[in-house]
């Protein structure tokens, strides 16, 4: 089966989270996409957190689909073969400081003499221009100037993170937006030119902030930290059910307002006056969170989604990795799939996102060993015979 971006060649250079992960999306939907790592050590991801038989597990997922050639990107001679490359495909990722590549000869400018129609995305903390462009920046930086930090977690409590690298992905997902729209430019409007797609950090957090730049420049509202509620819309919070369990509930909506008033024993609440939109359950978001959790705590979480199912209010767990692993609506969208790792080892992974009718997404192979596919991509891309690669290996150059 035909797959989105077969055909689509992708160069992907850079370390770690952002750039790679855009690879990664381009990767499950048919890309053929190239990976360069630095000779012997390889992208640093391949060693963090849990580390099995040798290599990160994160690594196997980041990585799959991809195809690892190594190349010293600061040799005269390996930033000659990287044009080489680059000649042949259609996008360049890098997540280098800014001015990085530039040193080495392989910033745009360079990479458009040799091809006018690359598309170059480039990911950094704070963009390929401006005052902060110079400094090192990660994703956990991009989230706290991004804004998101700062409204994350209780009010009493110092500004807390996400528990996953949700900055980095953001601007990978932007990334992987802008080279498409790039393509498209290119080949569909018939330009044959390429561009520079530039995706910062913090600007690909703060995209996420919904009314909060509005609110704060027309009434001076800055929004706080408020924990599980969301602020403004009433009633959305975590609830505490009689076994210890929590539930979250999102009743903001005007109609579902009051099938969960109903559903809970409060018909009168349905048809108060004061909750019959959204700014007025907002100023009583407190009162209505009391209501709520008094009938949540009297029942156990199962009880009370069964309830509030049938009832037709949105409410859900809140589920750790091993409750997603045992859920059949995840299982039944396969998004828990398991992949050979070795001879005598599956390996479940994530299934891929987002589901399409024509032309899927799959895995095809976990993440690669350093350098596996070197002579493979030297011989098919650049037509080098197995003694121009053995010397360019013996120099150091790959």
């Amino acid at each position: 089966m035909v797959q989105s971006l077969e055909g689509v060649k992708v160069l992907e250079m850079g370390s770690l989270i952002a750039g790679p992960f855009a690879g990664r999306l381009m990767a499950e939907f048919g890309a053929d996409v190239v990976k360069v790592e630095p000779p012997e050590k390889g992208d640093p991801l391949r060693d963090w957190r849990h580390v099995y038989e040798g290599t990160s597990l994160w690594w196997r997922l980041q990585a799959r689909n991809k195809k690892s050639i190594t190349v010293n990107l600061k040799s005269e001679e390996g930033q000659k073969l990287v044009k080489s490359l680059v000649e042949q495909c259609d996008i360049v990722i890098e997540n280098f400081r800014p001015g990085t590549l530039e040193k080495w000869n392989l910033g745009y400018e360079d990479l458009k003499e040799v091809n006018p129609g690359i598309v170059m995305v480039r990911v950094s903390g704070y963009g390929q221009t401006g005052p902060y462009r110079n400094k090192p920046g990660f994703g956990s930086i991009g989230e706290s100037m991004g804004g998101l930090r700062h409204i994350t977690g209780h009010p009493e409590l110092p500004p807390t993170r996400v528990g996953v690298s949700i900055g980095d992905s953001l601007a990978a997902m932007y990334s992987v937006i802008g080279a498409m729209m790039a393509l498209y430019h290119r080949d569909v409007h018939g330009t044959g030119k390429g561009q520079v797609v530039d995706v910062a950090l913090y600007e690909a957090v703060f995209s996420l902030l919904e009314g909060s730049l509005p609110e704060y420049d027309k009434m001076g509202a800055v929004r706080e930290r408020t924990g599980s509620s969301l602020p403004g819309i009433a009633p959305s919070n975590t609830y505490q059910c009689r076994d210890g369990k929590y539930i979250v509930i999102g009743g903001n909506g005007d109609a579902i307002f009051k099938r969960l008033m109903e559903a809970i024993g409060h018909p009168e609440l349905a048809v108060d006056e004061r909750f019959q939109t959204n700014s007025g359950r907002a100023k009583q978001a407190a009162l209505l969170d009391e209501t709520i959790e008094n009938w949540t705590k009297t029942v156990d979480f199962d009880y009370a989604l069964e309830v509030l199912d049938g009832a037709n209010v949105p409410a859900g767990p809140i589920y750790s990795i091993e409750d997603i692993v045992k859920d059949p609506h995840y299982l039944s969208r396969e998004m828990i799939q398991s992949f050979k790792l070795n001879e005598e080892e599956d390996l479940k992974i994530p299934g891929v996102v987002p589901k399409m009718s024509e032309t899927p997404g799959a895995t095809n192979w976990l993440g690669p060993e350093l350098g596996q596919h070197t002579e493979e991509v030297m011989k098919n891309w650049l037509a080098y015979d197995h003694d121009k690669v053995q010397e360019l290996r013996h120099k150091g150059i790959i």
